[in-house]
C-alpha cells in the first residue's frame, strides 16, 4: 500500500496527481450517467437525483476526508463522444474501475469502502428517481447497477448505504 500522505489515517486529495484526481472525481458521475442512459425517460429527475446524492454526501461531511474532497469538487464528466450507447457504457465502466483502483492504491480500506458505497448509492438513487414501466428501477437500470457494482469490486460488505 502506498503511504497515504495525510494526517492520521485519512487520505486527502494531495496524494493524487491532477490526472488521477480527475479520474477519481469522474467515477461517480460516470456511474450516474450510465444509469441515466440505461433506459429512456426521466433524464431531468435522474440528473437531479445525482445532484441530490452529492448534496447529501456533503451534508454528512467529516466521516471521510477523501469522500469530502470528492463531493466538494465540481463533478466532472467525460465529454468524449462515443460512437454508440454500448461504447459509452464500456467507457463509463472503465472510468469507474480506474477511479476505484486509484482510490484503492492510495487510500485507507475504510475510504475505499466509503467511495464504493457513495458511487453505488448515487447510482441507486438515480435509478429510483423516475418510475419506468411501473417499476421503481427498470431492468436496464438494474443491469447497469450490477455492472457498476462489479466494476467497483463491491462485494456484499460494500453494498450501498440506505
Amino acid at each position: 500500500m502506498v503511504d497515504v500522505g495525510s494526517v492520521g489515517d485519512m487520505t486527502d486529495k494531495s496524494v493524487f496527481t491532477d490526472d488521477e484526481w480527475t479520474s477519481v472525481v469522474e467515477g461517480p458521475t460516470s456511474a450516474g450517467f450510465l444509469v441515466v442512459t440505461a433506459s429512456p425517460g426521466g433524464m431531468f429527475r435522474e440528473t437531479f437525483a445525482m445532484s441530490k446524492a452529492y448534496a447529501e454526501a456533503r451534508a454528512a461531511h467529516g466521516a471521510s476526508e477523501l469522500l469530502d474532497a470528492v463531493v466538494s469538487s465540481k463533478p466532472k464528466v467525460d465529454r468524449t463522444h462515443h460512437g454508440s450507447v454500448d461504447e459509452q457504457r464500456v467507457a463509463a465502466l472503465a472510468h469507474v474501475r480506474e477511479a476505484v483502483g486509484l482510490v484503492a492504491l492510495k487510500a485507507t480500506p475504510e475510504e475505499v469502502g466509503d467511495y464504493r458505497r457513495f458511487v453505488l448509492t448515487l447510482a441507486e438513487k438515480v435509478a429510483a428517481a423516475h418510475r419506468e414501466g411501473g417499476q421503481d428501477v427498470s431492468s436496464p437500470e438494474a443491469k447497469a447497477i450490477e455492472e457498476i457494482r462489479d466494476a467497483l469490486g463491491a462485494g456484499s460488505d460494500q453494498g450501498a448505504a440506505g
